[in-house]
């Protein structure tokens, strides 16, 4: 059986206060509209003060719904913009990554111009040039030091050239091959250079250490001391390395020795001049042939 529609609230404090109120708020208001009706019709200027008092207490009310309105309708326009600029960042990001790529591959490139420009420079101002080529390799995890030339017999590299890029010498030709050469850094242990200093021509030998550094002892025998920044160039005493070649400068001294970074650095090259020796290698002397005794006569 279906419940009756008009449900009385019965015993139920609850409802029938919610009821009563119901009962008063409509009659309030239509109480209120009655007169305000009435203030119209007979007094507008009495109205029009009452609508106004009206408007200041529920302007700040409606506002602040108003605000609230378009704070909650912003929201999804928040949220979009958020992952916007979070994608947008994340592209400029990678946008500045590739930039440092590119911008590091330029100055490689730069700076390998640069010491192609200045070795044909110097390849043009020199007469005793062989060939230019690319250093392979060199070892430099190793106490004996090492490099590799792209450039062999065929190309006119000897045993015992000297070996130099634009800023200073590198080495010594050891061995050749029809299309390779192997070089002796200045800092191997093995190598000996006569060189001179730049500021009053004092000769000293210069001698690797085997750990990227070169010593530099006195030749002379007066006993004479170094100063940090002396500078050293080849002397060409020997014949084989051309004058004036820079080779080293002092970074520190111990005792009559003197410690010298090298001014080439093979780590860091990418091509590489041969040059002649400084005096040519000694014809040698045709043995007499041995002259026919001449026969007695029959």
């Amino acid at each position: 059986m279906a419940p009756p529609r008009n449900r009385r609230p019965g015993f139920s404090r609850r409802a029938q206060y919610g009821l009563f109120i119901g009962y008063v708020g409509a009659a309030a208001g239509a109480l209120i509209g009655a007169v305000l009706l009435l203030l119209s019709t007979f007094n507008p200027p009495a109205f029009a003060a009452v609508r106004s008092v009206f408007a200041e207490v529920t302007t700040p009310v409606a506002s602040g719904l108003d605000w609230v309105r378009r704070s909650l309708g912003s929201i999804p326009a928040g949220i979009g913009s958020y992952f916007a600029v979070h994608g947008e960042n994340a592209r400029l990001k990678k946008q500045i990554a590739d930039d440092a790529i590119a911008v590091s591959r330029a100055q490689t490139l730069d700076q390998e111009n640069r010491r192609l420009r200045a070795l044909v420079k110097l390849r043009d101002v020199t007469t005793d040039a062989i060939v230019a080529a690319r250093l392979v390799n060199s070892s430099s995890s190793s106490t004996r030091r090492f490099a590799t030339l792209n450039a062999g017999s065929w190309q006119g590299v000897k045993r015992g050239q000297p070996v130099r890029d634009p800023t200073g010498l590198i080495g010594q030709v050891i061995e050749t091959s029809p299309n390779s050469a192997r070089v002796l850094l200045l800092v191997d242990p093995e190598s000996i250079v006569p060189v001179r200093r730049s500021r009053d021509g004092l000769p000293a030998i210069a001698s690797g250490r085997g750990d990227g550094l070169i010593d530099i002892r006195s030749a002379s025998v007066a006993s004479m001391g170094f100063r940090v920044g002396d500078a050293f160039v080849t002397s060409g005493t020997g014949g084989v390395f051309s004058p004036n070649i820079p080779v080293a400068r002092v970074i520190r001294t111990q005792g009559d020795i003197a410690i010298a970074q090298p001014v080439a650095n093979p780590d860091a090259l990418d091509f590489a001049l041969v040059q002649q020796t400084f005096l040519p290698e000694p014809t040698p002397t045709p043995s007499p042939s041995a002259t026919a005794s001449p026969q007695p006569a029959p």
